[in-house]
């Protein structure tokens, strides 16, 4: 099984090396507009626009590129639609929507966001699987959300877990001033590290196996070093350190549904929709309606996530919880070593998420991964640890300045140091003589580079399994009976051969939007209608009939079909048309003689 993994890896690198060309079906890529991206780095905004533009221009029919609004920095939010025109317009499809980078440190979101574009543009005319997806999906993808942390992220000095708010400036500390008193890169090493300072009655002591690692002392043990926190000093002069850096809220807790105020939930901001990104990525989501499945992209810790974010919420009703169950599971499959968990049982708890906005607001299918494990871990799943870990005081510590001898391992020999500084003396402000030292930026959180490619496809994978998923409708039957005076009795049976309904139990129940509708164009008049519950017994329920359509209120379920009885006075040619805002847009044409 190993060598098979192994395998898959090393292809998937090739086929990245080979930049995945092929012909596109709608379109010809002439040579000078062929678009090679690598995903064996992370782009900045600058580069990102730039693969961004350059894909657009040489896919122009299949991909449009619009700023959906400006970051509190004035960068376009970039948004990409994909969809093929040839079979039909965008908004008469089923919808999917994906964005990453929410937070500002979880960077790869991005890369996997703009691999699923890039993936879904090269193998169209290629691949018979995306032929099938351009055939009849649309996708809106918002690579960053927050293009101003990111930036900030890679350019600047920083920690693996900041800066992860935009950079709109906020008070932390409530002293009245705003992001005064930052992490300072004291050692000029272009990361944000720790600091620790030796003392003779220290609660930490260096590993006998690997003086980098420190271990916690056991009761009444003599350590050698206590823990400073990360690198800076007191900006401010209030006797704090690192207290009030750049930002200071979250956009995950900034959508409008289950929103609670800051006292609740830190990050929360005043009021929903504040902040110019969660605003923007509302007005997109709900300028496109067909929105059927959403995805959003976070780190880390190897997680398909669902809904609800929060127990007050309540459980997802029944029939939808199958749906997600479904693809989560099977997602567990294309992701190894991913689980398929819900957020506030297995996680912890969030009130304005946009994964509770998207599905409670809108009645969209929505994921959240949280990308990639632990580096030193390779592909293997995180454990919980054992009764027998719990109990132990010796074990090393992984918070601060504390590294495990495993992770510590891992940079030393598979990254060679790359991501790694070893501690050394500094003279600080306040603490007198202290070392440094401790993971990059990089070293945590974000995935190696050289495993950079696999996360990218195997969550594209995932993506676009989902959004296959998504109702796929057809006329399977119809049947028209001629009873005279020129009536007709018409029966017809509309399916959905995959699992996602075309209206979430949810979004029926509290009526979220338009239901589906079935109706009649032509030359003629649709007398009465229903559902045509058992055909042996011709038991029909009836339907209000409006002006020559009438609803389907609860949409046609997964896996399902649903019969309808019409009774229709004309001649000639009539279309019977099916309408499901997020299950697509059908047409048959019959001829009534």
């Amino acid at each position: 099984m190993k060598k098979i993994n192994a395998l898959f890896c090393f292809m998937t690198i090739i086929c990245l090396g080979l930049g995945l060309t092929s012909a596109v079906a709608t379109q010809k890529v002439s040579k000078g507009n062929e678009v090679r991206l690598s995903f064996d780095h992370f782009y900045d905004h600058a580069e990102l626009t730039k693969a961004l533009k350059a894909l657009e221009k040489a896919y122009p029919r299949l991909m449009k590129l619009v700023s959906i609004g400006k970051s509190y920095q004035g960068r376009d939010i970039w948004a990409v639609i994909i969809n093929n025109p040839a079979t039909g317009p965008a908004e008469n499809k089923p919808g999917f929507y994906i964005d990453g980078n929410i937070h500002g440190n979880e960077i790869q979101g991005t890369e996997v966001a703009l691999y699923t574009i890039y993936y879904l543009l090269k193998n169209a005319g290629k691949l018979e699987y995306v032929d099938r997806l351009l055939r009849d999906r649309a996708f809106y993808i918002v690579p960053t959300m927050n293009p101003d942390s990111r930036d900030y992220f890679l350019h600047q000095p920083a920690d693996s877990n900041s800066p992860r708010s935009g950079l709109v400036p906020y008070d932390d500390d409530r002293d009245g001033q705003l992001d005064e008193d930052g992490p300072d890169d004291l050692d000029g090493d272009g990361s944000i590290t720790y600091m620790r300072k030796r003392v003779p009655d220290g609660n930490y002591k260096t590993s006998p196996e690997n003086p980098l690692v420190m271990v916690p002392c056991k009761p009444g043990e003599k350590g050698e070093f206590i823990l400073l926190g990360t690198e800076g000093i007191d900006n401010d002069g209030d006797g704090l350190i690192n207290e009030d850096g750049p930002g200071g809220y979250d956009m995950n807790r900034n959508f409008g549904y289950n929103w609670q105020p800051n006292y609740v939930q830190r990050g929360a901001g005043p009021y929903p929709f504040c902040w110019p990104e969660t605003k923007a990525v509302r007005d997109f989501v709900m300028s496109h309606p067909n929105i059927m499945g959403a995805q959003s992209f976070h780190n880390y810790g190897g997680m398909i996530l669902r809904g609800p974010g929060a127990k007050n919420l309540g459980e997802v009703l029944p029939a939808d919880r199958q749906v997600y169950d479904f693809i989560g599971k099977n997602g567990e499959k294309i992701l190894p070593g991913y689980r398929y968990i819900t957020i506030y049982k297995d996680m912890y708890t969030v009130y304005g998420g946009s994964i509770d906005f998207f599905y409670n607001s809108l009645g969209i299918f929505t994921f959240s991964n949280e990308l990639d494990f632990d580096q030193y871990a390779g592909t293997q799943p995180r454990r919980s640890r054992s009764a027998e870990e719990e109990e132990d005081d010796s074990r090393p510590l992984r918070f601060g300045g504390g590294f495990s001898e495993e992770e510590i391992l891992y940079h030393q020999l598979v990254l060679m140091g790359e991501q790694l500084v070893e501690w050394k003396p500094y003279k600080h402000p306040l603490y007198g003589e202290v070392e440094i030292g401790g993971v990059k930026k990089f070293g945590r959180r974000v995935p190696a580079l050289f495993r950079l490619a696999e996360t990218c496809h195997r969550n594209t994978a995932f993506v676009l399994y989902h959004a296959d998923q998504l109702p796929r409708l057809s006329f399977e039957e119809v049947k028209v009976e001629k009873l005279g005076n020129g009536l007709f009795q018409v029966d017809v049976r509309v399916a959905n051969s995959q699992v996602t309904p075309s209206i979430s139990a949810l979004a029926s129940r509290r009526k979220l939007h338009r239901p589906d509708r079935l109706s009649l164009k032509g030359q003629a008049k649709l007398i009465s209608a229903g559902l045509l519950q058992d055909r042996f017994r011709q038991l029909v329920e009836p339907v209000k009939v409006r002006d020559n359509y009438f609803l389907v209120e609860n949409g046609i379920p997964g896996f399902g079909r649903v019969d309808f009885r019409l009774l229709i006075e004309g001649s000639g040619q009539v279309k019977l048309i099916y309408d499901s805002l997020k299950g697509g847009y059908l047409e048959k044409s019959l001829s009534l003689k």
